[in-house]
């Protein structure tokens, strides 16, 4: 009887293996609400006297072409004492997706324009110069405050999520009718530059990284339109004939021109 009552006393016990799936399912369950907060924190780094973007680089194991790009600087910019720089991950730099293919609406608008050989010469980037902006309220400034005839000096919009979704592209009349610019101070020049607006103001932030996707696409798509190579894309601040910092200091156009450069070859 002491016998029996053993053997079935065995034949209840759960084997090691199943013990120890068991405690691994638990402790799953327990931590899952809690993994957010094991994720790595963005790192920071206040900067010292001597230091340099390569040595902080090499320090923190990231490429120096994305700890400038995080922080909206050339590559050989130069560091000033007590300046504070994020410091990307590097997991996150090596599993970057790549560029999201332009939505049908905007190929197709992009396809379906009457272009002419030669009528466009650049490509020129923008900045709003404010945080949050809608095509409604853009449009009425540049009819009522700016007299323009033809409404939204842009070509192309493309939003933050301050009034447009993030990266949302915006094809412009200016576009659909071939229409020129107004988006630069001299008449000559709008006659052949196409004007892309970002929502935001990068003296002050860096774009969105669905704005910089969405640009290099978008960029990519008209530079094979139009026929012009990476010369051709420039910013408002390199192209126009009087002083302007637009699209703001921050803007990262040395790592949006690789990017460019990278989108042709995948």
């Amino acid at each position: 009887m002491l016998h029996s009552a053993a053997s079935a006393l065995v034949r209840r016990r759960a084997s090691p293996a199943r013990r120890l799936a068991g405690l691994g399912l638990l402790l799953l369950v327990l931590l899952l609400p809690a993994l957010p907060l094991l994720a790595a924190p963005e790192r920071w780094h206040r900067v010292q006297r001597g230091e340099s973007l390569y040595g902080l680089a090499r320090k923190y194991g990231v490429s120096v072409a994305d700890l400038a790009e995080r922080n909206g600087l050339k590559t050989t910019a130069g560091l000033r004492v007590g300046q504070k720089l994020a410091i990307p991950s590097p997991e996150a730099a090596q599993t970057a997706p790549p560029p999201p293919a332009l939505p049908s609406s905007v190929r197709k608008a992009i396809a379906a324009a009457p272009v002419k050989a030669g009528r466009w010469q650049r490509i020129v980037l923008h900045h709003s110069a404010t945080r949050e902006a809608t095509i409604q309220a853009m449009n009425q400034y540049h009819l009522k405050q700016r007299h323009m005839e033809n409404g939204l000096a842009y070509h192309f919009v493309i939003g933050n999520g301050r009034g447009m979704r993030d990266g949302e592209i915006y094809v412009g009349n200016r576009w659909k009718k071939q229409l020129d610019g107004g988006h630069l101070a001299s008449a000559a020049q709008n006659g052949t530059s196409l004007g892309i607006c970002l929502v935001g103001n990068f003296d002050r932030d860096l774009p969105t990284p669905r704005q910089m996707q969405s640009l290099t696409a978008l960029v990519a798509a008209l530079q094979k339109r139009c026929g012009l190579s990476d010369s051709a894309v420039v910013t408002h601040q390199q192209i126009n004939v009087t002083s302007t910092r637009c699209p703001g200091k921050r803007f990262p156009m040395e790592s949006f021109l690789r990017s460019l450069a990278r989108a042709r070859t995948e």
